[in-house]
């Protein structure tokens, strides 16, 4: 990808992820996503839904005790994908980022996950929007696809012991 922008997700445990963004594929996601992390958004969120071979999904609650409390305020997107018109050939393969969203495509907010694994099932459904930069990112992120976890709520696949975003910061 010509264009990037460099990301580093920081974990509460010290762990990191740098992430390149691809404004090129996916424009409103990189620039939603950048401008979230520049606010401060990001910051002491968790990742509320960890699923081993598949994917961490983060960016849209805090995790303390055994509750999880949404965060709300971020703004609903346009969804970059094939089957929403957009062009994005992208695939959901090990370390690609891509927006979370509902049924409804252009519903993605602030809400993301990480592929742990290739997910074939999910290109031009999904708005990836970027990858993990290095293979230690990709390790930290099947790391913690792999914490026990436990149903909340009516929330599956919570940790059992918060995995808590400290920052993520754009770089570049």
């Amino acid at each position: 990808m010509q264009n990037t922008v460099k990301v580093k997700i920081t974990m509460q445990d010290g762990g990191e992820m740098n992430l390149d963004l691809y404004p090129d594929v996916a424009p409103i996601s990189v620039q939603n996503f950048a401008s979230l992390a520049k606010s401060g958004f990001f910051d002491g969120l968790c990742f509320h839904r960890v699923i081993e071979n598949f994917m961490i999904q983060g960016g849209g609650f805090t995790h303390s005790g055994n509750v999880l409390a949404p965060k709300n305020g971020a703004k609903t997107i346009k969804g970059e994908f094939a089957s929403n018109g957009v062009n994005n050939a992208l695939k959901h393969t090990a370390g690609t980022i891509s927006m979370a969203r509902t049924n409804v495509k252009d519903s993605a907010s602030s809400q993301f996950f990480i592929c742990v694994a290739d997910t074939p099932f999910l290109d031009g459904e999904y708005a990836a929007f970027g990858r993990c930069s290095d293979r230690a990112s990709i390790d930290k992120a099947i790391a913690i696809s792999k914490v026990l976890t436990h149903s909340v709520g009516y929330y599956d696949d919570v940790p059992v012991q918060p995995v808590v975003i400290k920052s993520v910061t754009v770089t570049e």
